[in-house]
């Protein structure tokens, strides 16, 4: 495990207690604002000084910049948007979405060293709590030129990238629509069942690209990958690059007219039926059952 920032030590008794053996750890004042030039200086030096056998990076818009720069400096191989990793005879096995998602398929990087891939958010669960672990603190120096640097913060602004309430990355329960929800005015049956479970509204890539919502709550190969408790996918026919991003959810609700769709050959339940006419039954139904008490 490597913390990079400015004040990080602090957080690393969160990551032994999670099983890691050896918490890296590499402060700096110059490194509490994420920029490329710095952090893979840094990193680049940590792996030329460790040698590590493999090394992951999170899929995330930082992690996708970063990664790419460590292995052209290094001449490393890399695979981005892993949604699975294995071991292999040894080796690493990478499994992403290829050909638009329409193949998965599995990477090995036999001739270079670390073996590096970027790893979607939530792909993996997290690691339970172990009381009794203690890792290694393992404190890396770190020497940077701020004088040297091409680019400086000068201001942060803090704003939200969702739009819809809570963010489906983050959620435990999540209702989705797809192109079968009908319009962008249906939508509002998926806001007011999402409001009802405290959850957190997504949508498939058909949904978003008519505009019916935010780019920010897609679930897919081109969206958010997330592992909810509960996963309730409405007028979703269940494409391979969606379910590439929900997958892993704990329980699948499919609700669907078509009795085909690939959708329920994944759902835990599934309905058969008009979304128009079922979801305000089963808002009111949970409404009067959250109202009593009794759910």
């Amino acid at each position: 495990m490597l913390l990079l920032g400015d004040n990080v030590k602090r957080l690393s008794q969160e990551f032994s207690k999670r099983g890691a053996y050896k918490v890296y750890v590499a402060e700096h004042e110059a490194l509490r604002d994420y920029h490329t030039e710095t952090y893979s200086s840094v990193i680049t030096g940590i792996i030329s000084k460790y040698n590590p056998n493999i090394v992951l990076y999170p899929a995330t818009i930082n992690g996708r910049d970063l990664a790419p720069r460590v292995a052209a400096t290094l001449e490393l191989g890399l695979t981005a948007d892993c949604t699975g990793l294995s071991i292999r005879d040894g080796l690493l096995l990478q499994t992403r979405p290829a050909f638009g998602g329409n193949i998965m398929a599995d990477i090995i990087c036999p001739a270079t060293r670390p073996q590096m891939a970027t790893v979607r958010p939530n792909v993996m669960e997290m690691a339970p709590i172990q009381a009794d672990n203690n890792a290694e603190i393992i404190e890396v120096p770190v020497k940077v030129d701020l004088q040297g640097l091409k680019v400086k913060t000068k201001e942060v602004i803090r704003g939200t990238a969702f739009e819809c309430g809570i963010p489906v990355c983050e959620a435990d329960t999540i209702v989705s629509g797809g192109r079968g929800v009908g319009s962008k005015e249906n939508f509002k049956l998926i806001e007011d069942l999402a409001n009802v479970l405290n959850a957190a509204v997504g949508a498939s890539r058909a949904a978003v690209d008519l505009g019916w919502i935010p780019k920010s709550q897609q679930v897919g190969q081109s969206g958010n990958t997330v592992s909810p408790k509960i996963y309730i996918a409405c007028g979703i026919s269940g494409t391979i690059q969606h379910l590439v991003g929900m997958k892993s959810s704990d329980i699948i609700i499919a609700i669907n007219k078509d009795p085909d769709a690939p959708i329920f050959q994944f759902a835990n339940y599934g309905i058969v039926g008009d979304l128009c006419e079922i979801l305000p039954l089963l808002t009111k139904v949970l409404k009067n059952k959250l109202n009593e008490n009794q759910f």
